[in-house]
């Protein structure tokens, strides 16, 4: 990996890099001497207290700056590319690919597939690493980058050639091996696949990484993702309700396990698992502290109890009950007079306990009417149910020409981070117009929901 001269393409207000007049579109060449090859080097030497940055302005001249600062203070610097270097893409061709299931006609960045041990630090990402030679683990451990999120989904060598499509795939215990005896933590994904890689196949998985804790701080099993565009693909069959329970068994008595011998139930399953199985959702501390939240583990949990302690810091006149998370009511359809009419839209899955926790908050903001609205997802097919992959089209589909009351209430994981851009190129706007109601976007939190809710009562 080559070492070059990397753009600035904008100084942060009030940085460092602001008070040494560095500008937007002057270069970084090296710090204390050292070239930058990416965003690994540049965070591994800013993190010293005494730093000379050799720069070069637009104009071609060459000047130094040294710097003291405190320990991991950020100089202010902006560069155009994350990662300060090209994304490397995907070399497998798994099975169950989600992106391969993508219907044509999408934005082109849809279609990319990224396997950057370098997002895991940047965003979280989780990667295969079978793209990786020797010498960019070898930089991982010599720079102390951590942690290391590994998409596994089996440790039996051949299993995962087959799962993958890469004969270089099969090493991935080995791999993750070499991590955790370096002192590198490591967070492991699991996407199951009916027949293929769960009962004992799972149960294998589990056993060789387990015994990897510590430094193997959580594995995550999801199910896999299947969309009504797979033709030409291998044949994959969904989860249904039992298959489901047996999962969750099967998981449910390693954590028993792992929890008598290492105090920490280690493996966590998705929402979904719960959902698709009727079974009621584990309590918030069950989840620990959450490691897999990003990969949808434990975030409907989450969201219920927030949402709860939210209504009770703010005074609810009738104590919420608990157990939300695995009790399937609904709310009255009486329409009280001087109430603000929020609408709520959400996936099919998640549907029953939105719906139980909305009549809930209704009994705390008195001035708070909710309806939730439950949108099959019919531009992927109906085997995907989880909110944050409903469409634009979808939602106008379901809500077009009902009574929205107030405003419409969309979950921020219906758009692509930091836009109001859904997966179809919809917008808020394109959804105001058409439905002609407000859209408010929530964080995906229960404490941001009912103080959205609470302001909105509020005017």
């Amino acid at each position: 990996m080559k070492t070059g001269k990397i753009r600035i393409t904008g100084i942060q207000p009030g940085s460092i890099a602001e008070e040494l007049e560095i500008k937007a579109g002057d270069y970084l060449v090296s710090i204390n001497g050292m070239g930058i090859r990416d965003v690994f080097d540049y965070r591994f030497y800013t993190a010293e207290d005494f730093l000379t940055l050799e720069i070069e302005s637009q104009s071609g001249e060459r000047w130094t700056a040294e710097i003291e600062k405190d320990e991991d203070e950020d100089l202010g610097l902006e560069f155009g590319n994350p990662l300060m270097d090209e994304e490397k893409s995907c070399r497998n061709k798994c099975v169950f690919c989600f992106i391969d299931q993508l219907p044509p006609g999408m934005r082109e960045t849809l279609y990319y597939k990224d396997d950057d041990v370098r997002l895991c630090f940047l965003f979280g990402n989780y990667i295969t690493i079978t793209n990786m030679d020797d010498e960019e683990m070898d930089r991982i451990i010599r720079y102390r980058m951590s942690p290391v999120n590994v998409s596994v989904h089996t440790t039996n060598p051949e299993l995962r050639v087959k799962m993958l499509n890469n004969r270089f795939a099969g090493d991935v215990l080995e791999r993750i091996k070499r991590f955790t005896d370096a002192g590198i933590t490591v967070n492991c994904q699991i996407v199951l696949c009916p027949g293929i890689n769960d009962g004992k196949e799972l149960a294998r998985t589990l056993q060789d990484l387990c015994r990897l804790y510590p430094r193997m701080h959580s594995i995550s099993v999801v199910p896999v993702g299947l969309t009504k565009y797979r033709q030409g693909l291998y044949p994959l069959e969904p989860f249904d309700r039992e298959s489901a329970s047996l999962v969750i068994d099967q998981v449910e008595a390693w954590q028993r396990r792992l929890m008598d011998i290492f105090g920490s139930r280690v493996v966590y399953l998705a929402d979904e698992f719960y959902l698709m199985a009727g079974r009621k959702l584990p309590p918030h501390e069950a989840y620990e502290d959450f490691p897999q939240l990003e990969n949808g583990v434990g975030m409907v949990s989450s969201f219920v109890h927030e949402t709860l302690e939210a209504l009770s810091d703010i005074g609810s006149e009738e104590s919420p009950a608990s157990g939300l998370a695995g009790s399937h009511g609904g709310i009255t359809e009486e329409r009280a007079f001087g109430r603000k009419q929020v609408s709520i839209a959400t996936g099919t899955l998640v549907f029953p306990i939105m719906e139980e926790l909305a009549g809930t908050v209704e009994k705390s903001l008195k001035n708070v009417k909710l309806k939730v609205y439950p949108v099959e997802n019919s531009f992927f097919g109906g085997r995907v149910s989880v909110t944050g992959l409903l469409t634009g089209q979808d939602l106008l589909g379901t809500l077009k020409g009902r009574d929205l009351g107030d405003c419409l209430m969309l979950s921020r994981n219906m758009f692509r981070s930091g836009t109001e851009v859904m997966l179809d190129d919809i917008t808020r706007s394109d959804l105001e117009s058409e439905l002609g109601v407000p859209v408010m976007i929530m964080d995906n939190d229960g404490y941001s929901f009912v103080s959205s809710l609470a302001e909105e009562a509020e005017g």
